[in-house]
């Protein structure tokens, strides 16, 4: 495994340290597709520039593999402690993809190995939409939409968690990148046919990527990474819709009312908002966050307005950061007994002491209240 120090957090910064001492800090950890990126925040604010391990945490018959991310993840810790001078880790979030189904591994095994590897005695283990919607709008009432190749939509009014989507691109993802080049493809070959709904546009870009429409095929079903394929001819419908072409323009028309019917469906409502005297007071936030909304104008702007119609109390704000943000986050307030999140053993599981290592098991029930 390679450890690189990569981009990511803002305004991050390398912190010095000649190795192991007494300082103390957090870790957070964001476990996506593309691997494992970690951080140190040392106590007084200095964050450390993430390592990237650039390989994704394996999937077997238990869910998410533990072994496998502990094998990957405690290097990595053990890399930016000595940097930092660090000899105590005071709490660890790990946002993972996938943890609501397939977390059940690292529930049972994550947080006595943390205790007996690093002397962690306090452990949150986020879904990565959770670790997405606090970096984005930390601990406030509102609704995040993360949307790349999939798409899901995530709202709490600090009591409860509501999802929506993120069902994978053969049951749902509906507006994502995955859905909106399905779509542009579906176009494409109606137009290669002859059939109704077709666009000569899509069909000429299809051309241009794939070398013939009935190459698609070819190219498509055999891939592991089908999902990615489809979203990777998004940017094609964008371009064509912003040229004119009516299906493309329908396509992203109907993915932004797939993306707001998502949103309303998990937002809070006005009566949520935090009362006056609070931050935010009468506010419910909204923000969009992810790789798709960087197709710009031919999906924000339908986008916008399907928003405006079904949430028209909702404000939308630019997200503050990105999942690892998120992590470092919940784990600084988890460290100083200050996290409101509500939990959800499926979504946000907290483990405040983790006493005795070989007990830490018994320890997953003594936390779930709000």
């Amino acid at each position: 495994m390679e450890l690189v120090a990569s981009s990511g957090l803002a305004a991050a910064v390398t912190v010095p340290g000649s190795g192991p001492g007494g300082g103390s800090g957090v870790l957070g950890v964001d476990s996506g597709g593309s691997g494992l990126r970690v951080v140190l925040a040392v106590d007084g604010g200095r964050i450390t520039a993430p390592l990237t391990s650039g390989e994704p945490v394996r999937t077997g018959p238990r869910g998410i593999d533990a072994g496998h991310l502990l094998g990957q993840l405690l290097p990595m810790a053990r890399r930016l402690m000595a940097d930092a001078g660090v000899g105590t880790l005071r709490a660890v979030t790990v946002g993972a993809a996938g943890l609501t189904t397939l977390g059940d591994s690292l529930r049972a095994e994550l947080p006595s190995a943390l205790a007996r590897e690093l002397g962690v005695r306090r452990l949150a283990l986020v879904a990565d939409a959770v670790a997405a919607y606090t970096g984005a709008l930390g601990q406030r009432v509102g609704t995040v939409v993360a949307a790349g190749t999939g798409m899901i939509a995530i709202g709490t009014d600090l009591r409860e968690w509501r999802r929506a989507d993120g069902w994978g691109h053969l049951l749902g993802d509906s507006g994502s990148g995955a859905w909106i080049g399905q779509a542009g493809l579906d176009a494409a070959l109606r137009a290669y046919d002859g059939r109704p709904g077709g666009s000569a546009p899509l069909l000429a870009r299809v051309e241009a990527v794939f070398g013939s429409a009935p190459a698609v095929p070819g190219r498509l079903y055999p891939r592991p990474d089908r999902p990615a394929v489809l979203a990777s001819f998004a940017p094609e419908v964008a371009v064509c819709a912003d040229g004119g072409d009516p299906a493309a323009i329908g396509v992203l028309a109907a993915a932004a009312r797939h993306i707001a019917d998502s949103a309303a469906a998990v937002c809070p409502t006005e009566a949520d908002a935090p009362s006056a005297g609070t931050e935010g007071a009468g506010e419910v936030r909204l923000a969009l966050t992810g790789g798709l909304f960087r197709m710009g104008d031919p999906l924000l702007v339908p986008l916008r307005a399907a928003l405006a119609e079904r949430l028209p109390y909702v404000r939308e704000v630019p997200a503050a950061g990105d999942p690892l943000d998120g992590a470092v986050g919940i784990a600084v307030e988890l460290a100083d007994d200050r996290l409101t999140l509500p939990r959800d053993d499926s979504m946000l599981f907290v483990v405040r002491d983790i006493s005795d290592a070989a007990d830490a098991s018994d320890n997953r029930s003594q936390d779930r209240s709000p």
